[in-house]
């Protein structure tokens, strides 16, 4: 799948937000507020343009500091397991479908290459328009849209911005690093 990166950067509509102290940034609450409001921007959500082999993206101004995306998901696309290190995230999808599976369990943040999950730790949500979620630091998921030929739209953002992204494979209960990504390599 090709993937079309962002070309400008955009402000949402009413994209003021109460944000935490200068020193601790937007919380997550105050990230999904901002995210719930901007998937509410009809005008920006139809603005985005949809590739149908790949992801698309846009960057917007987050509150805050904070790094924010919107992001178009043809049918049948996904992220695949990653996580967004130190940072606290929130996503909406603003239309179509998206489903997260997720790992209900704090992993080792490093010196590990490889481990062996428990049972009971998979949770899954499926986010149909105006549905969204905040999430912590560490949060290991993948987003997919599981529609066969329905394009979905989700707006998210991450405070601090992103510092790293870890990829993951994931074969039954175990869980493997694959490789880490830089903000060069998605920016």
């Amino acid at each position: 799948m090709s993937v079309s990166p962002a070309v400008s950067t955009v402000s949402s509509a009413g994209s003021a937000v109460s944000v935490g102290s200068a020193a601790s940034g937007p919380t997550q609450a105050d990230l999904l507020d901002f995210v719930r409001r901007t998937a509410g921007d009809t005008a920006l959500i139809d603005s985005l343009p949809l590739d149908p082999e790949g992801r698309t993206w846009v960057r917007l101004e987050g509150p805050g500091g904070s790094e924010a995306w919107l992001i178009g998901w043809p049918p049948g696309s996904g992220t695949g397991w990653h996580d967004h290190a130190e940072s606290v995230g929130a996503f909406v999808t603003a239309a179509g479908e998206l489903k997260e599976n997720s790992l209900a369990a704090r992993l080792p943040t490093d010196g590990w290459k490889t481990l062996e999950l428990t049972e009971g730790v998979d949770r899954e949500r499926r986010l149909t328009t105006g549905q969204g979620r905040a999430f912590g630091r560490h949060h290991v998921h993948e987003v997919l849209n599981e529609s066969s030929d329905q394009h979905a739209i989700s707006v998210h953002a991450y405070y601090p911005p992103l510092p790293q992204i870890r990829r993951y494979s994931r074969s039954g209960p175990i869980l493997r690093l694959e490789q880490v990504e830089r903000p060069e390599d998605w920016q």
